[in-house]
């Protein structure tokens, strides 16, 4: 007899061996135990429509039979053999045909990887120092990109302001930070410091705020005019805002993007992508080794993460899908807004129909001090009230996908007007 193990005896077993009784991404006292479409299920058997889909991968759902079929095929074939594979070259090309600044691409395993890889990339090309990033941006987890990720204390602009213990005074010195959405700082910022900026990397859209009109094509004309190397961070939004992602939706082009989350179908794979003479930079017998730039990885473009990435473009490319996708989340939207509304609380909904959530303002969302000023209590009664309704969603947004059914769309709408009438009652 197969013996049943709790959700908090796993806790306890988890608290004597990992630091903070968790992997570090999410709420500990959640242990999922089982994914099939577009639900999880917990140790304890409780279930959940889920929002957080692997905290964006899963965009076909759990345990797509297609993804798992090519999976289970190339299994048999092995596993990983650190050469190239014909399906990694194949999903190369699907990127590149995909998405408009690629004439190449290098793979890694996370999205932090390729971000880290993206600015070393700009340095190598540029020869300069300075990253000029957005407050409030996630580019992953180097030294660079956990500067004014999060500051809890709000200096002026453009100094840094380091997140995490452990890094070194010197990074401050070459990171400069402007606040997002606002084109005019950008401009000044760059005119004063264009000779000494490498690059400057950017969610196109950012966390859950979308551009201002106008914002992501000043930064596409300001850095073309210095030679400054234009990332766009879209490790999120690739493949997600649309198949050609961030740059087809909003019609900007960059230097290079960063590419994570939907191309490995649910396995660890990310990957750079941008122009040939960036990319080259990979290449010693092109650029010599002063210009080389070293990078390698165990796992990188592995035939299992390569089919079930190509398994699941193949599936996003589909007529209809995208229009799916998108109707889900503006039906979810609505109901936010129905629910919300109806019981007189003041929010804003910020994002996408594709990736959107909500912040208890009165006040428009625009960049991360806004974001700071919504109401944090309110919030957490709000997730917490999902929560034991049977909706799984991140604190700080919720994925919209392909597997959601309508039961579970009407399932949700009934949770919501059930969260606002929490919120409500909370005052």
């Amino acid at each position: 007899m197969k013996t049943t193990i709790s959700q908090q005896d796993w806790k306890d077993r988890a608290a004597r061996v990992l630091p903070a009784a968790g992997f570090g991404n999410f709420d500990p006292g959640l242990i999922i135990r089982d994914g099939k479409g577009s639900r999880v299920w917990d140790e304890d058997g409780n279930e959940f429509i889920d929002y957080l889909i692997g905290s964006g991968p899963m965009l076909v759902g759990h345990g797509h039979e297609e993804v798992l079929e090519a999976v289970q095929e190339q299994l048999g074939k092995g596993m990983t053999f650190f050469t190239n594979n014909a399906r990694g070259i194949e999903l190369a090309e699907a990127l590149v045909e995909a998405v408009p600044c690629a004439d190449q691409v290098r793979y890694v395993s996370t999205g932090g990887e390729a971000d880290m890889y993206a600015m070393r990339l700009a340095r190598a090309h540029t020869g300069r120092d300075k990253i000029l990033k957005f407050e409030g941006g996630y580019h992953g987890m180097s030294a660079e990109a956990l500067m004014s990720l999060s500051p809890k204390t709000l200096v002026n602009y453009p100094q840094a302001v380091p997140d995490t213990a452990g890094t070194p005074e010197s990074v401050r010195d070459n990171m400069l930070i402007a606040p997002f959405n606002d084109a005019e700082f950008a401009r000044q910022l760059i005119d004063e410091h264009a000779e000494e900026i490498a690059c400057l990397i950017v969610e196109p859209l950012q966390r859950l705020i979308p551009p201002e009109p106008g914002f992501l094509e000043t930064l596409r004309e300001e850095t073309a005019k210095h030679g400054i190397v234009l990332v766009f961070d879209e490790v999120v939004t690739g493949f997600r805002l649309a198949y050609g992602g961030a740059q087809e939706a909003y019609g900007v082009v960059p230097d290079l993007c960063t590419l994570g989350k939907v191309i490995g179908g649910g396995f660890p794979l990310a990957a750079i992508a941008g122009k040939k003479e960036i990319m080259d930079h990979f290449d010693r017998a092109v650029v010599g080794e002063k210009g080389f730039t070293f990078q390698i990885g165990t796992l990188s473009g592995n035939p299992v993460a390569s089919v079930a990435g190509l398994k699941t473009l193949e599936i996003l490319k589909r007529p209809g899908v995208y229009d799916t996708i998108k109707g889900h989340g503006a039906r979810l939207m609505a109901a936010f807004a129905k629910s919300l509304n109806n019981e007189g609380i003041a929010h804003q909904l910020v994002g996408d129909p594709v990736l959107f959530d909500v912040v208890f303002t009165d006040a428009p969302v625009k960049n991360y001090r806004d974001v700071l000023k919504g109401d944090t209590a309110k919030a957490k009664v709000f997730n917490q009230s999902l929560r034991a309704s049977g909706i799984l969603k991140p604190d700080s947004k919720l994925y919209a996908h392909l597997a959601l059914t309508e039961a579970d769309l009407q399932q949700t709408e009934s949770a919501l007007e059930a969260a606002a009438k929490a919120v409500a009652a909370a005052g």
